[in-house]
């Protein structure tokens, strides 16, 4: 696993498993990808475009901003 991957479910189980995980609203399931090899289930969801933090310009009296959010 790569330093920058969080691990959040580590199981090994034998026969049947099913598993049903809330993934909430800020990431993009269309782009959603699996893999599976060596008995390891990967998957992969890129956070959503509109749940990244992005700048914005404030305007003001004293001139312009950026804030980051």
């Amino acid at each position: 696993i790569a330093e920058e991957t969080e691990r959040v479910v580590a199981e090994r189980t034998y026969g049947t498993f099913s598993r049903q995980v809330f993934l909430g609203e800020t990431l993009d399931v269309e782009k959603l990808s699996a893999d599976y090899d060596a008995g390891v289930l990967s998957i992969k969801i890129p956070i959503a475009e509109q749940a990244k933090p992005r700048k914005i310009a404030v305007g003001g009296s004293s001139g312009r901003h950026q804030i980051a959010g």
